[in-house]
C-alpha cells in the first residue's frame, strides 16, 4: 500500500505578480486556508499520511506556517533547494527520504484522481505511472499517445483537437530516479521520455476535478471552485452484514469474510467522488470480548486489502458502548450507538458533507432508523453483490 507523497513546491510563482512577492504560491489563501491544505486533505483521505515537501522560494516561511504537518493529520518533512533544481532535481535531492514507491504531485495544482488506483499501474514492467486528463484541445499542451495502458509517445504542442495530456500526478518507484541526470533536471523533459523509450511508463485517464492556481484568473476562480469541490455527499456504510459476513463480534482478519463485490463497491464509490464513511456499532468492545486496539488492527488490515483493489475508506466511526451489557465506563446509554445519530454528527464536524445527496447503507432496521434520524435515505442491504446494490444509488459528481 502506497502511503507517501512528495509535493514539488519550490517554484517562484512569477505569473501571479504581487501575490507571490511575500508568500509562496502553494500557501496562497484560498477561501480562508492555504492552497496546500486542500492537497493535504485529498492525500489524507486516501490514507497517505507521510509527505515530503520540496521547497525553495521562501522556504523558511513555508516551514514556519506548515510546521511538522500534525495539524493536518500528516507527518511532514522538508527538502530545501538552495538553488533551483527543477522538478527532477527536487526529486533527486529527496531520494534518501523516499519509499520504494511514492506519489509525486505539484504544489500549485490539484487533480482529483484515485491515488491508490494510479499506484496499481506500477508493475514489474512499469516503474512509473502517469495520471492523464482528457481535454478538448491538446494544442496548448501537446498530447500523450496511450496504447493499452502504456504511454508510447509524447507529442509536441502542434496538433489540434481532443486528446489526453499529463495531469501532473505520478506514481513512481524509486528506481525511476535513475533515469534522471545529475543536477537540475525535469521529470517531464528528462525522465519520462527515457522511460517511454524503455517501455516502462504506464498511464491511466481520469476525469476528476483539475485546477492550476498559477494564473491570476485561475487563482480567482479557485476561491469558489475549491470549496465547492471539497463539499461532497457521503455514503455511510455499516460494516458487519454489509462489507463482511456477520459471524458475530468479528474482530480478527481470520474471521473477516468480505461480502461479494464489497471492495469493488467501495472503489466504485471512491471513483464517483463520494466520501465513503464507515459507521459501525462495536458492542463487543463494551462487552469485553475484544479491545479497541483489536478493532483498529482489523481496520488497518481492511484498508490494506482495499488498497489492493485501489479502494479506500475516507473515515471510520465506531461505537464501543452498550447500555446494559457494557463493562465499566463503556456501560452507557450513549448518543453514538445506532440508531442514535452521534457517529454521523461527528462525521459532520470533520467533513464538509452534502447531506442532501448522502445516504446510509445497512443490513438492519437500526441502520434505517439512523438514516431517518439524520434525514437522509436509507437502503437496506439483504445480501448479494454489494457493487450491484450501490451502483444504481449514486450519480456522477461534477465539480466546477
Amino acid at each position: 500500500m502506497i502511503d507517501q507523497a512528495i509535493i514539488l513546491a519550490g517554484g517562484l510563482g512569477t505569473r501571479l505578480g504581487e501575490l507571490t512577492r511575500s508568500m509562496p504560491k502553494p500557501l496562497l489563501d484560498i477561501s480562508g486556508q492555504p492552497f496546500l491544505e486542500y492537497v493535504f486533505w485529498n492525500l489524507r483521505r486516501h490514507g497517505i499520511g507521510r509527505v515530503v515537501l520540496s521547497v525553495g522560494y521562501l522556504a523558511e516561511k513555508t516551514q514556519a506556517i506548515l510546521g511538522d504537518g500534525s495539524r493536518f493529520g500528516l507527518d511532514l518533512t522538508y527538502i530545501v533547494e538552495t538553488e533551483p533544481q527543477g522538478t527532477g532535481g527536487g526529486l533527486k535531492l529527496a531520494v534518501d527520504l523516499l519509499d520504494d514507491e511514492f506519489l509525486v504531485l505539484n504544489g500549485d495544482t490539484i487533480f482529483d484522481v484515485n491515488y491508490l488506483d494510479l499506484a496499481l499501474g506500477l508493475s514489474s514492467e512499469n516503474i512509473a505511472a502517469m495520471a492523464l486528463r482528457q481535454v478538448k484541445d491538446v494544442s496548448r499542451y501537446g498530447n500523450v499517445q496511450l496504447e493499452g495502458g502504456q504511454i508510447r509517445r509524447f507529442c509536441e504542442k502542434a496538433a489540434q483537437g481532443p486528446g489526453v495530456i499529463s495531469g501532473g500526478v505520478y506514481a513512481l518507484r524509486k528506481e525511476a530516479l535513475d533515469f534522471l541526470p545529475e543536477g537540475p533536471s525535469s521529470i517531464e523533459q528528462d525522465m519520462f521520455p527515457r522511460l517511454v523509450q524503455s517501455g516502462r511508463l504506464g498511464g491511466q485517464v481520469y476525469n476528476g476535478f483539475f485546477l492550476d492556481i498559477g494564473l491570476p484568473e485561475t487563482y480567482r476562480a479557485a476561491q469558489i471552485l475549491l470549496p465547492k469541490w471539497k463539499k461532497r455527499p457521503a455514503i455511510f456504510l455499516d460494516r458487519d452484514g454489509v462489507l463482511n459476513t456477520d459471524h458475530g463480534y468479528v474482530h480478527k482478519p481470520s474471521e473477516f469474510d468480505w461480502m461479494e463485490g464489497a471492495r469493488e463497491a467501495i472503489k466504485f464509490l471512491n471513483d464517483k467522488g463520494y466520501l465513503v464513511l464507515l459507521v459501525t456499532n462495536q458492542a463487543g468492545i463494551g462487552r469485553g470480548y475484544y479491545e479497541e486496539t483489536d478493532f483498529w488492527q482489523l481496520t488497518g488490515w481492511m484498508r490494506h486489502r482495499l488498497a489492493e483493489t485501489g479502494a479506500h475508506l475516507d473515515g471510520v466511526y465506531f461505537c464501543p458502548h452498550h447500555p446494559t451489557e457494557g463493562k465499566g465506563k463503556l456501560k452507557v446509554d450513549c448518543q453514538c450507538r445506532k440508531p442514535k445519530p452521534g457517529m454521523i454528527q461527528q462525521a459532520l464536524c470533520e467533513w464538509d458533507i452534502d447531506m442532501e445527496n448522502s445516504f446510509v447503507v445497512g443490513d438492519r432496521t437500526k441502520d434505517m432508523e439512523l438514516a431517518q434520524a439524520v434525514n437522509v435515505p436509507g437502503h437496506l442491504f439483504c445480501g448479494g453483490k454489494l457493487l450491484e446494490f450501490v451502483r444504481p444509488l449514486v450519480s456522477d459528481l461534477f465539480f466546477g
